[in-house]
């Protein structure tokens, strides 16, 4: 997998339980998201981003994320370092 440059995050979503199927849809379209995962636990998706800068990200969750129907919230975790991706040791 090739490294965008930039701010590559988790993206934590809290969704309506009748909404899941479609938001995840709705943000399995956008270019930013380069993995999208229904999971268990607290929140409901997570899902991998990219942006090129932390303005782009900001725009991309506040315009785009979180004007989603059935998003409740979302709790983000940006990548600081990277030490191991797809079973390779990255040296980032």
């Amino acid at each position: 997998m090739s490294e965008k440059p930039g701010v590559r995050a988790f993206l934590h979503v809290f969704v309506e339980s009748s909404e899941l199927e479609r938001v995840s849809r709705e943000i399995t379209k956008l270019p930013e998201a380069v993995d999208v995962y229904e999971v268990t636990g607290e929140f409901d998706i997570i899902a991998i981003v990219t942006a090129s800068s932390i303005e782009e990200f900001r725009s991309f969750l506040k315009d785009r994320i979180l004007k989603i129907p059935g998003v409740k919230s979302t709790v983000t975790s940006i990548v600081l370092h990277t030490y191991k991706r797809d079973g390779v040791e990255t040296g980032e």
